[in-house]
């Protein structure tokens, strides 16, 4: 058993069976940091398919992606229950009346479990949390938002140009919390310009908030992105494997126990890709950190003891 709190085993237990996300790819999605509401160019690390290399193209409609991906796991996976997953680009970024179709569209199938949207903190707004709330009473269904934050470094929000700072992120959460709707954080460990500490306190920050997911997600570099360029040119060099491995222990150390994670390692496009883990399979990975927490004698949580008053907690 891993020594953290493992997302595939956790959905079998809740649900009583394996779940699959199933990822949806909005038709003519779109992004704040894209068009010039809060920046151009998007995010220095992503590329122009907005992070949805794995989804089906936006020419197809979401029912018809839904139809075809269901239908995929269904032959290969022998699946019954699903995760309807709106993936790519800022999900919410839209009307209140389009974000209501296209949603409804996406939660029609009645093996649904859940449905997972992904969006930008800048992008949360009550509206769109109500309609969600009711569609999670109503429906029976789970609701999670998934929250780019990548780092609670705002010097290094700003230089990866997020478009948003830890602020916005931070009442985003606030406001999701009070719907009672669940959150997922999206967190990049080996941003340039980070070190151990901005990883020790993004889990601190996370687990004060009450988030209930974490992904972790290693850096990879895709040509023709402002990263690409950097990474080609010499600007920055990455952590070595082993380091990622030590962040991301020490970050689920420090990580509230009761957080599942749902990724201890992503990975990028197959085409265009300058670097991405290391040119290690992701399974390697996620072995080499089992065996750091055995070196260590450590598990998820094991630093988690950093709230209510710990200076004075041994006083009384």
């Amino acid at each position: 058993m891993p020594d953290y709190r493992d997302y595939a085993p956790w959905l079998e237990a809740k649900y009583g069976e394996r779940v699959y996300k199933v990822p949806l790819n909005i038709p003519g999605g779109s992004c704040p940091n894209r068009d010039g509401t809060v920046g151009t160019g998007g995010c220095i690390f992503c590329d122009a398919t907005g992070s949805g290399f794995q989804c089906l193209p936006d020419s197809m409609s979401i029912r018809e992606q839904w139809a075809e991906n269901k239908a995929f796991y269904e032959r290969r996976f022998h699946a019954h229950k699903f995760i309807s997953y709106l993936q790519t680009y800022t999900n919410t970024y839209m009307g209140l009346d389009k974000f209501k179709e296209i949603v409804l569209a996406a939660t029609e199938d009645p093996d649904l479990v859940g449905v997972a949207i992904s969006t930008r903190p800048d992008c949360v707004n009550d509206d769109y949390l109500e309609f969600l709330a009711e569609l999670q009473d109503s429906r029976k269904l789970d609701v999670d938002i998934e929250l780019g934050l990548q780092t609670v470094n705002y010097h290094n929000l700003v230089e990866v140009n997020r478009g948003h700072t830890l602020a916005e992120y931070i009442d985003a959460v606030l406001r999701i919390k009070r719907y009672g709707l669940s959150t997922t954080a999206h967190v990049i460990l080996n941003l340039p310009g980070d070190d151990m500490l901005d990883v020790i306190e993004t889990a601190k920050i996370i687990s004060t908030l009450g988030v209930d997911f974490v992904k972790l997600h290693s850096l990879y570099v895709v040509g023709h992105t402002e990263l690409g360029r950097r990474y080609a040119a010499g600007e920055f060099t990455m952590i070595t494997l082993q380091e990622y491995v030590e962040r991301v222990v020490t970050f689920l150390e420090y990580l509230n126990p009761e957080i599942v994670v749902q990724r201890l390692v992503g990975k990028g496009p197959q085409d265009d890709l300058l670097f991405c883990n290391w040119d290690t399979s992701w399974w390697k990975i996620k072995d080499a950190i089992d065996a750091e927490f055995v070196a260590r004698g450590s598990r998820q949580g094991s630093r988690f003891d950093y709230l209510n008053g710990r200076a004075i907690r041994n006083r009384r």
